[in-house]
């Protein structure tokens, strides 16, 4: 739960890279998963449970709050294992817990760990929410709302002051920014009808992402369609009407993405950072908006639509079957030594060329998602406007570097 009277801004973390992106980004708390039991198992890399007192440790130093998601369909043979994660966590002095099945909810009353109600549960009353609030502090709305309802739900717990477990007041958190799903609060089933993939145990295989034919099976005619990936939702963008979000009296704005990559989960946090203090700033204006979208629109996404939250009926679906991003990373080579006196990293050059003017990203578990242009650079020991394959190339950086750390190009996409 929030400590100021600014909203929260939540971040996706599926890596230490994204962690440590959100973290330098100034998000104000960070979710993730741990080993297979959360709905991105699959899509991303997971964190273990021996990382969650460096996961604490890391958010700890910047007050940073964390939110371990588990959030899955749970069975029995996952008790044991629900058990042992939510002690660690415990243990690790980790926040809170979000969760969707009632196991995972009492298991985590039990040992005394705060409660987070997941998205997956489709919260869209006061009589779910005063239910609820006798386990959990937070609760995701369901995705499907409009500000209008979100509001009249926000209201309505401040005039019948419901409390969650802490005494406190119910705060309510809604999805901000991100990848959309075509199913109601994400669960569905087509991807284990199709390939026996549960999307509600976190494995997912995409399959509204694809371009899909229909044909009518009496006549075999084939139906046309205006959009060929008819259910591939566009990503949900509310930045243009974040001052709307926050009068709706929410606690919590949650950006999606524990399956992106950490530039993607930097540029993001950074933007929408810039956003609610520019609310609370009285700056927050149409002109900003602008250039906000324009950061956003450099990474990954499959164009923007407001989702339900202005009360539109049906979706916005999207017309490819990647990202719509204006820029695209290409690899050029690793670090390989950092000299913190004179602030020069060092990388091997293993790919793609460099040049002075560049825009360069750098990315590593420690280092997180560091972007700059190259304004001077060694080749060889010996001053030089560009780097090709085989080179040692040094570079003056504002930031540190570890060995192995990956160094990116930044191009038009």
């Amino acid at each position: 739960m929030t400590t100021t009277n600014k909203i929260e801004l939540m971040a996706p973390a599926g890596n230490f890279e994204s962690l440590q992106a959100a973290i330098d980004n100034n998000a104000d708390s960070v979710y993730f998963g741990v080993e297979q039991l959360n709905m991105r198992a699959r899509a991303t890399v997971n964190f273990t449970m021996d990382d969650l007192p460096e996961i604490a440790r890391r958010c700890e130093t910047k007050k940073i709050r964390t939110y371990l998601t588990l959030n899955t369909i749970i069975y029995d043979h996952d008790l044991s294992v629900v058990k042992t994660l939510l002690n660690k966590a415990k243990e690790a002095n980790i926040t809170a817990v979000i969760a969707s099945d009632q196991a995972v909810i009492a298991m985590a009353r039990g040992i005394g760990m705060e409660v987070h109600i997941s998205t997956q549960l489709n919260v869209t009353n006061i009589e779910t929410i005063k239910f609820y609030s006798l386990f959990a502090d937070t609760m995701v709305l369901s995705r499907e709302l409009s500000l209008r309802q979100v509001k009249s739900i926000t209201e309505q717990i401040k005039k019948e002051e419901i409390k969650g477990p802490s005494g406190k007041l119910v705060e309510i958190e809604i999805f901000g920014h991100g990848a959309l799903c075509m199913a109601v609060s994400g669960k569905c089933y087509l991807s284990l009808h199709s390939n026996n993939s549960s999307a509600n145990r976190g494995a997912c295989k995409q399959n509204c992402r694809k371009k899909y034919t229909v044909i009518d099976q009496e006549t075999g005619f084939e139906i046309e369609l205006d959009n060929e990936y008819m259910m591939s939702p566009k990503d949900l963008c509310t930045i243009d009407f974040l001052d709307q979000v926050i009068d709706s009296g929410i606690q919590v704005l949650k950006i999606e993405g524990r399956g992106r990559a950490p530039e993607y989960v930097a540029t993001v946090i950074k933007t929408y950072r810039e956003a609610i203090d520019s609310y609370y700033e009285g700056t927050f204006s149409k002109e900003k908006v602008a250039v906000w979208m324009e950061a956003l629109n450099t990474v990954y996404n499959r164009g923007f639509w407001s989702g339900y939250y202005l009360g539109q009926e049906l979706g916005e679906w999207s017309d490819v079957s990647g990202s719509l991003a204006t820029q695209k990373k290409v690899y050029v080579g690793k670090g390989t030594h950092y000299f913190p006196k004179a602030e020069v990293g060092q990388f091997k050059i293993e790919a793609y060329d460099i040049k002075i003017g560049d825009k360069i990203l750098v990315t590593g578990p420690s280092t997180g998602a560091q972007e700059m242009i190259i304004e001077e650079m060694q080749v060889n020991n010996t001053a030089a406007q560009k780097a090709t394959k085989g080179d040692d190339c040094t570079l003056k950086l504002p930031f540190r570097i570890r060995m192995s750390d990956k160094l990116y190009k930044i191009v038009e996409a």
